[in-house]
């Protein structure tokens, strides 16, 4: 039995390439490059204090307190202490130039997509028998029977069913177009009529929808929102010549 392997540069490209990843390291590639040199050409400049504070939060978030931690997850990652500042500073540099670009686009924008970013709470049961699933709504309509015992009675993951199906506060796009539609045209408390898709019958109690208010948090996922949309377009015009 062979006791350790030496993996290359080329077994990692060739393993990239087996497993269909390469087009999107290569994408990846190609918007840091995007990014900096826009930022260049923007005058944006990262000052030591905004490196770490991002270098904090980044840490943070990835839930590494102690030094230890994050030397650990550096090993497990390959990086060395300077490409893990480069990840940050990269980080750091798009959202600043999200805010060069677009933030005085944000309250227009909001308006013209307000609806976009309405919330809603709801909470799903999916099942593979349609004609189940429209005798359970029946039987919820009637007052036969609770949402809430049908979460217990039909979903198989203990951690879901010990939240009745729970789902979370979810904007317009984390969800399918047909489960969209319905939740957010929704007289909440209500369950839905049975909605098939590729995934199987979906019941879904929609307890409330938020309607959005434009506080800082929303403004800075309408940043990224912009951001990433205006990245894709970049990766769209250039040509990118890859040499293997």
């Amino acid at each position: 039995m062979i006791d350790f392997f030496i993996i290359s540069p080329e077994d990692i490209l060739y393993q990239l390439k087996l497993s269909c990843q390469l087009p999107d390291i290569i994408a990846a590639i190609a918007s840091r490059k995007i990014i900096t040199d826009a930022a260049d050409k923007a005058n944006i400049k990262i000052q030591t204090g905004e490196l770490q504070q991002t270098a904090d939060k980044m840490r943070l978030a990835k839930k590494l307190v102690k030094a230890k931690d994050t030397e650990e997850w550096l090993e497990k990652h390959y990086l060395s202490l300077n490409e893990f500042k480069e990840l940050v500073q990269v980080s750091l540099l798009s959202a600043k130039l999200a805010h060069h670009l677009f933030s005085e686009q944000v309250e227009s924008f909001f308006s013209a997509h307000q609806l976009d970013y309405a919330k809603s709470i709801t909470y799903e049961v999916v099942l593979d028998d349609e004609e189940l699933a429209w005798k359970l709504f029946d039987a919820v309509q009637n007052n036969e029977i609770s949402f809430q015992d049908i979460a217990q009675q039909y979903i198989q993951e203990p951690e879901l069913r010990r939240v009745n199906g729970y789902c979370g506060i979810r904007y317009r796009s984390d969800f399918m177009l047909e489960i969209a539609t319905c939740v957010f045209t929704a007289h909440p408390p209500q369950m839905l009529k049975p909605i098939l898709t590729h995934k199987g019958v979906h019941l879904i109690w929609v307890e409330e929808i938020l309607q959005p208010n434009l506080d800082e948090e929303l403004r800075c996922k309408i940043l990224r929102d912009l951001f990433a949309i205006w990245l894709q377009q970049q990766l769209e015009e250039i040509k990118i010549v890859v040499q293997i």
